[in-house]
Parts: C-alpha cells; structure tokens; sequence
C-alpha cells in the first residue's frame, strides 16, 4: 500500500509543477489554486507513505527524483522544451537512481 500512496504523491507533485507555469507567477487564479490543492495532496501522500514505513531517507529520494524525472520529461513533451543529450542521460541516470534505491 505504501508503494501506491508513493505513486499518487508523485502523481499530485507532478500535477502541481505542471500548474506553475500556467499560473503565471500566480496571478491566474485557477491554476494557482491547483498548485497548492496538487501540492498538498502530493504531502499528505508522502505523510501517509512514512507512516507506513519509517525510511525517509529512501521515500523522499524516490518522490522527488521521480517527479523531477517525469517533469523533465513533461516538460520536452508538452512544452516543447528543447531535447539535449545531456538532458536525456541526465534523466536516464535519476532513473538509475531510483531504481538503485528501490533495490536496496
């Protein structure tokens, strides 16, 4: 279960990012709104994930690296950043990361 609250705190973390740019330094008050509910949800997310499992270390490494991983990637996708090598290995290694503290 905790990998699944893990999974939905990432989910709402991205969402929240993703809101930042459409609210323009806030002065959009949908999207500004959304970013604090994303936000807060994407919290009690990792609240509920450490109360099942002591290791904050691990938690907030996966949750963090993770959302930066999918934001990066959202962000050459939907916003037509730009693509670099460096970007891409850079992405491939925070996968890497994860993957190595999940298996330990």
């Amino acid at each position: 279960m905790q990998w699944l609250w893990l999974a939905i705190g990432i989910v709402f973390e991205v969402l929240g990012t993703i809101c930042m740019k459409p609210a323009e330094g806030f002065s959009k008050l949908v999207p500004s709104l959304l970013v604090f509910l994303f936000y807060g949800l994407a919290l009690a997310s990792l609240v509920m994930v450490l109360k099942k499992n002591g290791e904050i270390s691990t938690v907030y490494a996966i949750w963090a690296s993770a959302g930066t991983a999918l934001i990066a990637i959202i962000g050459m996708i939907w916003f037509k950043e730009p693509v670099t090598v460096i970007k891409v290995a850079s992405i491939l290694l925070i996968i890497l990361g994860i993957l190595g503290l999940e298996l330990v």
